[in-house]
This record gives C-alpha cells, structure tokens and sequence, in this order.
C-alpha cells in the first residue's frame, strides 16, 4: 500500500478530485466504483466544480455504488441514492443508464445482488474505485466477522457503522436500517486501482490495522494489502499511526 499523509483534509481532497478528472480524461469510458457517507462529500463538491469549470465531462462515464440500505427504495430521502442524487449525480452530465446501484426495495435481496453482479463484469469491472474505512475496519458496507463473502451480498450493520450514517436518518441510529446490501470483496480486489480516503482520529486505529495488522476478516480492510495498486490518502489525524509514511 502506498500511504500518503496530507497535512489536511481539504489537501487530501483536492488531489482526489484532480486524480479522478485526470482518469476521465485518460479513459472518458472509466467505470467508476462510488462511496457515500461523510468521507467522500467534500470529493463530490469538488467534482462539481469541476465539471462546472469545464474541466471534466462524465457524458461516458459509468458508475457503480458500493451500498444501500435494505428496504429503501431509490426515492427513500435516506438511501444512499439519494445521497449521490444531492450531491453528485443532479450537477454534473452522468448519463442516467450508465448510473448502477443496488436496490434496497427488491423484493429478493439475493437475486438482486446477483443482478449487481452481472451487471459490473458485463461492465468490465471497477477502473478505479473510491473508497472510505468504517472505524471498525469494514469498506463498503463488508463488515468484520468470522469470514467475508466474495460477491455482492445481504449483510447486518454493525452499530458503529449504524452510527456513522445516523445523520441520513436526523442523528437517530434507532431509525437506521438494520442491514443493507453491499459489494463483495472480489470486486474491491478486482478493481484496477483503488483510493481509500481517510479523515480524523476516529479512524487512526482501523487505518492503522488496515496497512500495519495481519490481513484478517476482523478487519475487512485488511485485505487490499493483497491488492498491487492501492494508495491510501489520510489527513494527519487518521495517519498518527503511520510512522512517517508517504
């Protein structure tokens, strides 16, 4: 893993947005694996502005989302879609059919993660893949446990990952859903090159597991050490534990 410790999150930020318009660039066609929650906001404003300055055009891009909340459909004003419908997907020139999510109301949450799938081989795969850490060590919604499913799956959220999205839900973790559907590891591994962002203390010890710790499934995150193009972009706080790296 390459490690790079920015000296803020705004810096961090802003050289995340400058590497995905210099991928889009390189390859207009990108297929472009999408985070959502706190970490990845400021990103999505940063895109916007510039696609606004005309200095990126997602007219070929395709998408595909990590996650979503079991039972929300895409109009739910909760769900991860409309998430990036605030805050990406209304500002900037997405083709809607090249737009790819789970859907959390399908009736068969198995069936439905197949579809998913399907649907990302047939797409080639993740190009790049933009990804944030649970301070429980989890990516995407894969959460730690005794072992970790390789396709898209049906998973129970932890409370601390609960936690972390209470304010889709008015800052009440009760109304949080209880699981969600979410991409397998294989995907994440499969991906070309992934960026993982990571901002404040509270996520110092799980970056810390991530590169430092044995690769285990109590920490899911663990596994991109197995990954040949991984770069890991944290502020100081989350990168305490990193000794200096760059």
């Amino acid at each position: 893993m390459n490690v790079r410790v920015f000296a803020s999150e705004q810096e961090a930020v802003a050289a995340c947005a400058a590497l995905v318009a210099a991928a889009v660039r390189e390859k207009p066609s990108l297929v472009l694996g999408l985070p959502t929650g706190r970490t990845p906001l400021n990103v999505y404003r940063e895109l916007v502005v510039l696609h606004r300055n005309g200095q990126l055009d997602f007219s070929k891009v395709t998408t595909f989302n990590l996650d979503e909340f079991l039972g929300l459909g895409p109009d739910d004003p909760s769900s991860f879609r409309a998430y990036m419908e605030r805050h990406l997907f209304q500002h900037v020139n997405l083709a809607p059919v090249r737009i790819h999510f789970l859907d959390g109301s399908a009736e068969r949450a198995e069936r439905e993660c197949a579809r998913y799938d399907v649907q990302l081989a047939a797409a080639g795969g993740l190009d790049l893949v933009l990804l944030g850490i649970g301070p429980n060590g989890h990516v995407a919604f894969v959460e730690p446990g005794e072992s970790l499913q390789a396709g898209s799956h049906r998973v129970r959220l932890s409370r601390e990952s609960r936690q972390a999205v209470a304010s889709l839900f008015g800052d009440d973790v009760w109304k949080v859903p209880l699981a969600a559907l979410t991409l397998g590891m294989s995907a994440l591994l499969q991906a070309r090159r992934v960026i993982l962002l990571a901002f404040g203390v509270s996520k110092a010890a799980a970056v810390t597991a991530m590169v430092r710790g044995p690769i285990t499934t109590l920490c899911p995150a663990s596994f991109l050490q197995l990954h040949g193009n991984v770069e890991v972009w944290v502020d100081a706080e989350a990168g305490r534990g990193m000794d200096g790296s760059r």
